[in-house]
């Protein structure tokens, strides 16, 4: 069987829209398969339509979390509920092709254990929401050394890579990243990203921002090491001052260094502080995972037979 992850948030009129056009799809590729819409603390009627749907589409599954967690959070709770041999993540928008699955479930079929879904573009966004998303995708990837440019959240699992992921003990977890890290074998489908037909995006240029230092430093430690290389330069820097300084004072040529000295104050201050902000994100993310608090919580769950 295959599960269809769909994480859910604020998106009421896309559920039945989704229901229909995936079960429609699948069903006539002939994939016994079920729908598992996570509704992530939605403000709207998602929740209520998730159950109206799952009512009258027997494959429709629905996890409602008791509050927002966030997308990550609910991609893996759709992973850690999925019943499937194997699963598909894609967005509840439909901006994922949905025909796509069939074309990567006949891979897993070949034996494939990772089906990549590669973007081919971007679709209609702004200029500066584009460059906000190359400059992350390029921090990720360098951080991570894998390359991402191209990837999403849109991809098939065999059980074992999902059984895998699940074991994973980190709260701060980043889905796109780990898939990659964990190997298996990998094959790809490209895909053109859609327009939405009903509904507007929940992504702002802000919240993407968020995203991507969450993710960069829930997976890597790249930022730890930047600070290391500012000390560096600025030792560089006091190590080239102070020649001067010397040389100046030896020849008897020294003059007030008034404005030198209150940019160096200025330039080095910065950096420590910056420095500092790093290291304490650090350990605020440390001080999270200890806690050992859940990734999510699930309060109710509808339109499974052993749940009801």
């Amino acid at each position: 069987m295959l599960s269809v992850i769909l994480p859910s948030y604020n998106e009421e009129k896309m559920i039945p829209v989704a229901a229909e056009t995936i079960t429609g799809i699948l069903d006539e590729a002939g994939i016994d398969h079920e729908l598992l819409f996570v509704d992530d603390g939605s403000k709207d009627q998602t929740w209520n339509e998730i159950q109206r749907v799952s009512t009258l589409n027997s494959h429709v599954v629905g996890v409602h979390f008791s509050r927002n967690f966030g997308k990550e959070a609910a991609m893996f709770a759709g992973l850690e509920t999925a019943k499937g041999d194997c699963c598909v993540v894609l967005d509840c928008d439909l901006q994922h092709p949905p025909e796509k699955i069939v074309e990567m479930y006949r891979l897993w079929e070949q034996g494939y254990e990772v089906v990549e879904g590669i973007k081919e573009d971007r679709g209609e966004e702004s200029g500066f929401h584009k460059f906000a998303a190359n400059s992350f995708y390029a921090l990720i990837s360098k951080a991570t050394g894998m390359d991402m440019a191209a990837s999403s959240d849109f991809k098939l699992l065999d059980r074992k890579v999902v059984d895998t992921l699940n074991k994973m003990p980190e709260r701060n977890v980043f889905f796109r990243a780990l898939s990659f890290w964990v190997g298996f074998k990998k094959t790809e489908v490209s895909y053109c990203v859609r327009e939405r037909t009903v509904g507007e995006s929940k992504w702002s240029t802000k919240s993407l921002i968020k995203y991507a230092i969450n993710n960069i430093g829930s997976f890597s430690s790249l930022p730890l090491h930047l600070v290391i290389g500012m000390g560096v330069i600025m030792l560089l820097i006091a190590v080239i001052f102070g020649i001067v300084a010397l040389v100046q004072k030896i020849a008897g040529t020294a003059l007030g260094g008034f404005t030198t000295v209150i940019l160096l104050l200025l330039f080095s201050s910065s950096l420590i502080m910056i420095s500092l902000g790093i290291i304490g994100y650090y350990i605020a993310r440390i001080y999270e995972e200890i806690k050992g608090r859940p990734r999510y919580i699930i309060s109710r769950i509808c339109g499974r037979e052993d749940t009801k």
